[in-house]
């Protein structure tokens, strides 16, 4: 078998300039609903006795009004008429942020310009892209004419900012670039032989990036995206199949892709395999990503790092797991959480002790004691949604996401 290195030298064509980003007016959708109550003809008689006109005159205001009375109480029993809607329990910490965007959106990044955390940007499907000036109360759409000029839907999958300068990667195939804190957008042209969907980024420094995909290709720049070096030797693939003797449950031939990736302040990687029975890591200086057997009998959902630097890890069906210490390791240990039997999607730490996990219909749960216990925000059980991402820019300033493009803010 021949294994073939990513080459960086076609990867990546000489950048384009494109023209600056013009805003999209959103779209405003209203509806109305009428009901009428029913009515009955009336007739009269002239040319009858005066005693029988009265009689009948009495007869018909009897049977109308009987009529009229059975018609309003059917449509109060039936729900013709409009009732006040009862009162939710209000979310205790977290407040719904309505935003212009069609049924069906799914709500996957959001970040915010560092030297200006009023200003920032939301991502989704259906190339959805939009943006906030005041801190994330309110939100309009943005189109970006380079990412238009071809008939892709495209898919946002991550965006970062290091100062002024902003990173977006999506699916199909594309980079965008800002050095004016997301006034102006440029598209970096890519090479269609790149290994994989970009499904993160991660803004480094001044004119450096990071860029990961989905088969495990990790792109370094430093000028601003004109050229990339890898920082592993072969894709996940490549160093599976060469390793077959690893003892890795699963890991055999594998051809699949990530499902998860997440990065840790200090820039290393946890990522969960596509079908979920097995984990690979990734430390700065390391030439190969590093498979790692599951230690728990159900599949992983997803993997992430907390606060002090340890792993928590999600199963499908709704189970919680934390390591055991710091750093990368294969022992964890479960704690109970109350996910109604959903399953819990993802976790994010606001601070060493507090953080929230958030999953499927809803599921919102909390922990002030690091993840050793955890209580259910019962109020977002009414929320008629899965909650995919859990979002902190800082300790004041959180968002959770989801589909049907549902957006919680953090209050504090």
């Amino acid at each position: 078998m021949m294994l073939v290195k990513p080459s960086l030298s076609s990867l990546f064509a000489p950048r384009l300039n494109r023209t600056n980003a013009q805003a999209q007016q959103p779209r405003f959708i209203s509806t109305s609903r009428a009901c009428s109550l029913p009515s009955s003809d009336s007739s009269s008689s002239s040319s009858s006795s005066s005693s029988s006109s009265s009689s009948l005159n009495r007869r018909q205001f009897v049977s109308q009004t009987a009529t009229l009375s059975l018609s309003i109480s059917l449509a109060a029993t039936t729900g013709l008429y409009e009732q006040p809607a009862k009162s939710e329990e209000a979310l205790s910490a977290w407040e719904r942020v309505y935003i212009p965007v069609d049924p069906g959106v799914v709500l996957l990044d959001i970040a915010f310009v560092p030297d200006d955390l009023n200003h920032g940007f939301l991502l989704g499907t259906r190339q959805t892209l939009l943006e906030t000036k005041d801190g994330g109360k309110t939100w309009a759409p943005r189109s970006i004419p380079s990412a238009e000029e071809e008939d892709f839907n495209y898919r946002f999958n991550s965006i970062s900012f290091k100062g002024k300068e902003g990173w977006i990667v999506g699916k199909p195939a594309i980079l965008l670039h800002t050095s004016d804190a997301g006034e102006s957008w440029e598209r970096i042209p890519l090479s269609s032989q790149l290994p994989g969907d970009m499904v993160y980024i991660k803004a480094t420094g001044e004119k450096s990036a990071e860029m990961v995909t989905d088969e495990g290709a990790i792109y370094i720049t430093s000028n601003r995206g004109y050229n990339w070096r890898a920082a592993v030797q072969e894709t996940v693939s490549a160093t599976l199949n060469r390793t077959v003797s690893s003892g890795i449950s699963g890991a055999s031939y594998y051809t699949g892709t990530f499902n998860t990736v997440n990065r840790s302040p200090d820039g290393s990687y946890v990522a969960v395999s596509s079908r979920g029975n097995f984990y690979l890591t990734w430390q700065p200086g390391q030439a190969f990503w590093q498979p790692h057997n599951r230690a728990v009998a159900r599949r992983i959902q997803n993997m992430g790092w907390r606060a002090d630097g340890g792993l928590w890890l999600l199963v499908r069906g709704g189970g919680l797991f934390l390591s055991k210490g710091t750093g990368i390791t294969e022992e964890f240990e479960e704690v109970p959480v109350q996910s109604r039997g959903f399953g819990i999607l993802d976790v994010g730490y606001r601070s060493q002790d507090e953080a929230w996990a958030a999953g499927g219909s809803g599921v919102l749960l909390k922990t002030t004691n690091g993840g050793k216990t955890w209580i259910r925000e019962k109020a977002a059980d009414n929320i008629a949604a899965n909650l995919y991402s859990v979002k902190f820019i800082n300790e004041k300033k959180g968002f959770v996401l989801g589909n049907d493009g549902v957006l919680l803010q953090y209050l504090g």
